[in-house]
């Protein structure tokens, strides 16, 4: 937890409403969402109870596995599952845009892709273990499903895996976003209640937020007080009806809070940086899609060495890139890199455009600029620095020192002998500086999943999905 986020969630215990910890909204939210939420049985790892979802907040579609212990009837909620889900993730396929690349092919790419919206990441970890529950299905062979299923668990598993993906909206968490834009009162396990996190965010926070017969949890997991006093005794009676209302009690309050907590972030205006994430997230769909298209198997349950520490290099890049893009698109989360030295703010004092280094031909322009600031600056001479009011523009730490700031520009000027205009700050304009900047390493050089070394394993065998697949002790 930051410093400035610390501050923001004293002050909220204070004032008793939460504090703003974003200016922009940093996820990209669809146009059309799908909300989803997914209820499982106590005790089970990954046997579905219920799910209430939709993209109309005026019409949700309730699915109840009224046996939740009878295998035929789960897998036959999973059908319906898939042909609500389905049919929306397929819907954005119709529309492509040709995407150009250097030194590749050009690719078909999405115009738009689905968005799931799941109360909180329990809810996240469900969905991808009912994903891996149901892709090895078939509806032939000694475990046979109805049609749609194995496809509807190919899909889970992309979109759960898609969530851990830093910036990544094509599944998202309300939760954990609304945590991002707001800081509360109270602790970061406590955010993790959707009621409790919307009270302190709208009105206060409240005793009946808390309550479990006011509002009961956001799944998947049940109120153990439900259980024993009002589902058990529902599905002993063999009664449809009563268990499918039961569980009608337990979701309709989460659908109007999921709606609501659509409603606040929709009201923030979105980050620059949310839609180039998202659209990274429309070329990994139509990845998918066109993978799935091509009779791929389905995702193995692990992954070889190889393509662990390529998904890892890419992660990791993923999360460098985020930071960076949350940081230039949002004064508050700039201003935390200002408390602990890496970037600084202030104003230009002085500027010597015409600053060349070097002698003949190889004779560079280098325009330098003092700033006056306030700030730490915990920089050494020669650190690379961006800054968010000119993107592409590179510059270096030249020296720091009794609050003046001295750096020399290194890119974003032109091609010319002179600077182009507007490429040096001007005396008296106020900029900001940091070491956040987009010039990440390159991904490492690794071998061929067959040139595996012994150390890793070796080369893995080929993935080849068979019935033993299926096989899973808590499905």
């Amino acid at each position: 937890m930051s410093l400035l986020t610390s501050l923001a969630r004293l002050r909220a215990l204070e004032q008793g409403i939460a504090q703003p910890v974003a200016t922009v909204r940093h996820c990209h939210l669809s146009e059309r969402p799908m909300v989803f939420i997914p209820l499982k049985l106590s005790g089970e790892a990954a046997a579905p109870l219920a799910a209430m979802l939709g993209t109309d907040r005026a019409r949700p579609r309730l699915l109840v596995v009224t046996q939740p212990r009878n295998r035929d009837l789960r897998f036959a909620w999973a059908a319906e599952l898939a042909g609500e889900l389905l049919p929306y993730i397929e819907g954005f396929l119709a529309d492509t845009e040709t995407v150009e690349r250097r030194n590749a092919d050009p690719y078909e790419r999405a115009l738009d892709a689905p968005q799931l919206i799941v109360p909180n990441p329990a809810g996240v970890a469900f969905t991808r273990l009912l994903g891996r529950s149901t892709r090895f299905r078939r509806a032939d062979g000694p475990y046979p499903v109805p049609e749609g299923v194995p496809l509807l668990g190919r899909w889970l598993t992309y979109l759960g895996e898609r969530a851990a993906y830093p910036g990544s909206c094509l599944m998202i968490s309300a939760t954990e976003e609304l945590a991002r834009h707001w800081a509360s009162g109270q602790s970061a396990l406590e955010d993790a209640n959707l009621a409790a996190l919307l009270a302190w965010i709208t009105t206060g926070p409240s005793d009946d937020a808390e309550d479990p017969l006011v509002w009961p949890p956001a799944g998947p997991a049940t109120d153990p007080g439900f259980d024993a006093e009002v589902l058990a005794p529902a599905i002993e009676s063999g009664s449809d009806e009563r268990v499918t209302e039961a569980l009608r009690t337990q979701l309709e309050p989460t659908w109007r809070l999921m709606w609501q907590s659509v409603d606040l972030l929709s009201g923030l205006p979105e980050a620059p940086g949310a839609g180039q994430r998202w659209e990274q997230d429309r070329g990994s769909f139509s990845g998918m899609a066109a993978h799935l298209a091509e009779g791929a198997p389905p995702q193995p349950r692990r992954d070889g060495a190889v393509a662990a520490a390529a998904k890892l290099a890419r992660m990791e890049r993923a999360q460098a890139a985020y930071d960076v893009q949350r940081a230039y698109d949002d004064p508050l989360i700039m201003a935390e890199y200002r408390l602990t030295g890496e970037a600084f703010a202030g104003e230009v004092i002085e500027t010597v455009p015409d600053n060349t280094e070097g002698e003949g031909r190889s004779r560079k322009l280098r325009p330098l600029v003092v700033i006056k600031t306030d700030d730490p600056v915990r920089l050494a001479p020669g650190t690379s620095l961006g800054t968010p009011e000119r993107r592409g523009q590179g510059a270096e730490l030249v020296s720091a020192g009794e609050g003046l700031v001295t750096l020399k520009i290194t890119k974003g000027m032109g091609r010319g002998k002179t600077a182009a205009p507007g490429a040096v700050p001007e005396v008296g304009e106020r900029v900001c500086y940091t070491s956040l900047t987009g010039d990440f390493q390159g991904s490492p050089a690794l071998p061929e999943a067959e040139a595996t070394p012994w150390t890793h394993g070796g080369p893995p065998p080929e993935h080849v999905p068979d019935d033993e697949d299926a096989q899973e002790e808590w499905s």
